[in-house]
C-alpha cells in the first residue's frame, strides 16, 4: 500500500429509522471502530435498507451493511472485513489491533444470547429464570474483567495479584475483542433498561468500569446508535410480559 496515495476507503452502515442517521447495528459499529482505530482516513455512508438503494445493487447485490469498499474491492462479510483490515492497515503505519491473549476474544460472548432470550420471551412464568441467565453471563464477564492477566502479574514481586483495574478486555487499549463485544453490551444496556426496566447491576463493578471506559473513548461513543434507535430496532421483537 503507497503512503502517498492510500486506497479509498468507504464504510457502508445500516441506516437508523430515518434513513440517514447511524442505526442499530452492533456489526456496523464493530467495523466503524476498527477504522476508527487504526486512524485511516474514511467516508462512512448509511444505508437506508427500506428503500434497497442502487448503491446494493452495483457494489454488493443481496449484501446486508456493513460493507466496505477499499479501492476497488468491495467486503461484504463482517469478520472478513475485519481480517481484510487488521492483514492491510498494519505497522508501522498503522496500530494492530488484535487482541494478546486467547481468552479476551471469547469474554462476554454469551451475553447477547441470552439478552436475546430474555427480551423475546412473552412468558411471565419465563422471565426470572431468563434474567438470571443474562445475569450469570454477565456476572462470568466481570469476573474475567477483575481476573489479572498474565501480562499484569509480576513474576518477580512477591505481592500476589489476585485483581485487575484494567479499562478494556485485553488490557489498556481496545483492541478487536472490544470492537466485538461492546456494540452488543451497549444494546443489552439500552435494550433492557426499556423493555424489562432492568439495569446491570453495580455491584459488577469490574463491569461497569469497563463500560465507563469505553463510553469515555469517541471511537465507540461516537459510533453508538442513539437510545432510540435501539428501542426502535427491538419494538417489534421485545415482547411484553402478559
Amino acid at each position: 500500500m503507497s503512503d502517498v496515495n492510500p486506497p479509498k476507503v468507504e464504510l457502508f452502515v445500516r441506516a437508523g429509522s430515518d434513513g440517514q442517521n447511524i442505526g442499530n447495528c452492533p456489526f456496523s459499529q464493530r467495523i466503524f471502530m476498527v477504522l476508527w482505530l487504526k486512524g485511516v482516513t474514511f467516508d462512512v455512508t448509511t444505508v437506508d435498507m427500506k428503500r434497497k438503494p442502487d448503491i446494493l445493487k452495483d457494489l454488493a447485490p443481496g449484501a446486508q451493511p456493513p460493507f466496505l469498499l477499499y479501492g476497488n474491492e468491495v467486503k461484504t462479510d463482517t469478520n472478513q472485513i475485519e481480517e481484510f483490515l487488521e492483514a492491510n492497515l498494519c505497522p508501522p503505519k498503522y496500530p494492530r489491533l488484535a487482541a494478546r491473549n486467547p481468552e479476551s476474544n471469547t469474554a462476554g460472548m454469551d451475553v447477547f444470547s441470552r439478552f436475546s432470550a430474555y427480551i423475546k420471551n412473552p412468558n411471565p412464568k419465563d422471565n426470572e429464570n431468563l434474567e438470571k441467565g443474562l445475569l450469570k453471563a454477565l456476572k462470568k464477564l466481570d469476573d474475567f474483567l477483575g481476573s489479572p492477566l498474565p501480562d499484569e502479574i509480576d513474576e518477580n514481586s512477591t505481592d500476589e495479584l489476585t485483581s485487575s483495574s484494567r479499562p478494556f478486555l485485553d488490557g489498556q487499549e481496545l483492541t478487536l475483542a472490544d470492537c466485538n463485544l461492546l456494540p452488543k453490551l451497549h444494546i443489552v444496556k439500552v435494550g433492557c433498561l426499556k423493555y424489562r426496566n432492568f439495569s446491570i447491576p453495580e455491584s459488577l463493578s469490574n463491569l461497569w468500569r469497563y463500560l465507563n471506559a469505553a463510553y469515555a473513548r469517541q471511537e465507540f461513543s461516537s459510533t453508538c446508535p442513539i437510545d432510540d434507535e435501539v428501542h426502535f430496532a427491538y419494538s417489534c421483537v421485545a415482547k411484553a410480559l402478559k
